[in-house]
């Protein structure tokens, strides 16, 4: 390129921007495959008919967005509430109440929303299936740790939780044997219509693609910007040599 003469500072620097772009598309890009491997394998899981719970952590790790339907007899009286917003707006609460299964092992069911105006049970009891029950909906995991720092501690001694601690929840129901995942139970309807299941698997965003299309166009434009700057900047400069004089 006639009058292309590249300075140092500036070619580092855009080497440098354009191979961390490059680097920044290309993981973007992995990660499209990963994103669209994880939505063909959660959309087969949820399609797969019903099966038995887990027995272990490293099995439940291994049927995320599965459905599970268990059997056993729920311990009303061991329910705990989780702070959450509901489906149409308001606040209310998480009903995760522990079902009892024959071999004795406990799996807590999130049951569903209720109101604050129903936060006792006495104003559901009609809700309260008493007896062996069959219950279905979505295997879930726990957070490992509280899921964010703005989120308040749990206060197990006024019942009120902000997100689920299945250990700290067993210590507060004096439970032994409990599982270590849960069970989001689906839409089938309560007696008196409370708690509301509402297990769904939430929609996945994959703007991978986006993501890789901004970042290898960042990397053409620093190129594009640094051949201009450089051809410009010197084709106007006038160099020491052509400013003296003739003889």
């Amino acid at each position: 390129m006639s009058g292309f003469r590249p300075r140092l500072v500036p070619t580092v620097f855009t080497s440098v921007a354009f191979v961390v772009c490059a680097g920044l598309g290309i993981w973007q890009l992995e990660r499209l495959q990963w994103k669209l491997a994880l939505i063909s394998y959660r959309d087969a899981a949820l399609a797969a008919p019903p099966v038995s719970p887990p027995r272990t952590l490293a099995e439940a790790e291994h049927m995320q967005f599965r459905r599970i339907t268990a059997e056993g007899e729920f311990l009303h009286a061991g329910e705990i509430l989780r702070i959450a917003p509901g489906p149409t707006g308001g606040s209310g609460f998480e009903v995760l109440t522990p079902l009892r299964q024959a071999d004795g092992r406990v799996i807590f069911v999130d049951r569903g929303f209720v109101p604050a105006g129903l936060k006792e049970r006495v104003k559901r009891s009609t809700g309260e299936l008493a007896g062996i029950v069959r219950v279905t909906g979505l295997l879930r995991l726990p957070p490992r740790g509280k899921p964010s720092w703005f989120l308040p501690d749990n206060r197990p001694e006024q019942n009120f939780w902000f997100w689920i601690d299945l250990p700290a929840m067993a210590a507060a129901d004096q439970l032994s044997d409990v599982a270590p995942f849960y069970i989001a139970a689906d839409a089938t309807p309560n007696p008196g219509g409370w708690p509301k299941g509402q297990a769904t698997a939430e929609p996945l965003s994959n703007d991978h693609l986006q993501y890789a299309i901004t970042w290898f166009s960042l990397a053409v434009i620093a190129i594009v910007i640094y051949l201009l700057s450089q051809r410009r900047g010197n084709t106007g400069k006038t160099s020491d040599d052509e400013r003296l004089p003739r003889t």
